[in-house]
């Protein structure tokens, strides 16, 4: 048996994790195994930093855990929360590195129970709406001049006095009946579904409100129950619902024939002011008034008119006549007058003609002539031009080189065809190229001789 010895084995460590790499990869595994979820609880340890961010404890009877909510967020929230608050909220599961501290970081927050209230809501409204309670074609149109005006609201509640003073300041002529009701509370839907049932019965007002002012969807939620839609949708009389602030929604803004942002919103769109209703009462009256005025003018204007054109038979008869020969004698000038003018015309055109008619005769004898000096012309300049040819001819014949080598002249040319021109280019016994007139000759340099007689072997 051969053993091997330890060098034989690759050994490798286990890898060493700081405790920021530990807590990063924990801080991961939380968020990737719980996503956004719910979570209900009661607030503890509540504190608001400077920067803004929240930070608290969310507990129930059992366990609790750290959260934060931040400033990003928390800005959103519509509400600042307070110790012993019962709240849901929305968050991410993760870990806080730096402590190694296991907490939730917050996305919204609301309080408890309202996203069941709101699922209700929102279930009831589909409800109504697949049954047709709010379609527009049921709507009806709010009458323009309301004598009476019924409310359903709380004879205690603010929005009461906000309505009445509204309509006091806008319509004080306008009656008034209250049909009281609680707006808050336990079957007080049942109440207010009663009252707006009375005021139809009873039809003694020809608008009716139903108002409440602000607050959570928990104190506004007797407006958000079926028989409260079903009351509004039967009531005989036109419904203004102003329910809350204007960012508060119910059904019965739904099912009512006009929503109104506040009940004062409401009040203001039942009546128009009674200034205004005198205003546009005292224009039409005025607008009356000139309207008659200029309607009796146009009337007087007209029958001083038929008074004037109002004459006896004879006259008539006399005018006819004469209006007859009138036009007798505009329809023959009408007739003659044409024929003359064109005639006219024509004789006219004729002595233009005879005015501008050409002389082709004098015409023909100027062309013959301008042909005769058109031919003395070319003939003398092509005359110059051959005389002018033939000096650059003979001029050209002058400088043509092969004359000067029959003079006796010859080109002197090196090895490389270069044309020698000055006795220093040559050397003894260099060869050398000659043009003569009658061919070339190749001779060998003997010795050189400069102008000054110098011999160069």
């Amino acid at each position: 048996m051969e053993f091997q010895s330890d060098a034989d084995f690759a050994y490798t460590a286990p890898p060493v994790l700081s405790v920021t790499t530990l807590n990063q990869q924990v801080a991961r595994l939380l968020e990737r195994s719980f996503p956004l979820v719910w979570i209900g609880g009661e607030i503890s340890n509540f504190t608001r930093a400077s920067s803004g961010h929240w930070y608290f404890t969310l507990k129930d009877d059992a366990a609790q855990v750290r959260a934060v909510m931040f400033r990003s967020r928390a800005q959103y929230a519509g509400f600042v929360p307070r110790e012993g608050d019962k709240v849901e909220v929305r968050a991410l599961v993760t870990l806080y590195g730096a402590r190694g501290d296991y907490q939730i970081n917050v996305e919204t927050i609301r309080r408890a129970g309202v996203g069941q209230l709101y699922e209700a809501f929102l279930r009831l409204k589909e409800k109504l709406q697949a049954q047709g309670l709010f379609d527009q074609e049921r709507k009806r149109a709010l009458p323009l001049f309301p004598r009476t005006i019924g409310i359903v609201t709380s004879p205690q509640a603010a929005a009461l006095r906000d309505v009445l003073t509204a309509l006091r300041r806008r319509a004080p002529h306008v009656r008034v009946i209250l049909y009281p009701a609680p707006v808050q509370g336990q079957f007080a839907a049942d109440k207010i579904a009663e009252a707006i049932q009375s005021a139809s019965s009873r039809q003694e007002a020809d608008v009716l409100l139903v108002c409440r002012g602000g607050g959570s969807i928990e104190d506004l939620w007797s407006f958000n129950e079926e028989c409260v839609a079903r009351a509004i949708d039967a009531c005989q009389i036109p419904v203004i619902s102003g329910v809350g602030h204007e960012t508060d929604v119910t059904i019965a803004d739904f099912a009512a024939d006009v929503r109104a942002a506040t009940p004062t919103a409401a009040a203001e769109l039942a009546v128009t002011p009674r200034a205004d209703w005198l205003a546009s009462l005292s224009g039409d009256a005025q607008d009356l008034r000139r309207a008659m005025r200029r309607t009796l003018s146009d009337a007087s204007q007209s029958l001083d008119g038929y008074s004037r054109r109002l004459l006896s038979p004879t006259t008539q008869i006399r005018h006819q006549r004469v209006k007859l020969l009138s036009m007798a004698a505009a329809l023959t000038h009408a007739v003659r007058t044409p024929v003359n003018r064109q005639n006219l015309m024509l004789a006219q055109l004729q002595q233009r003609w005879m005015r501008h008619r050409p002389d082709m005769r004098a015409m023909r004898a100027q062309l013959q002539s301008d042909g005769r000096h058109l031919n003395t012309s070319l003939c003398n300049a092509v005359k110059r031009r051959r005389d002018a040819l033939e000096a650059l001819a003979a001029q050209l014949e002058l400088l043509n080189p092969q004359r000067t080598l029959e003079r006796g002249y010859a080109i002197v040319r090196n090895v490389k065809g270069e044309v020698l021109r000055d006795p220093a280019q040559v050397k003894a016994r260099n060869k050398l190229s000659l043009r003569l007139a009658g061919g070339t000759a190749d001779i060998v340099v003997s010795s050189v001789q400069t102008a000054l007689g110098d011999p160069n072997d």
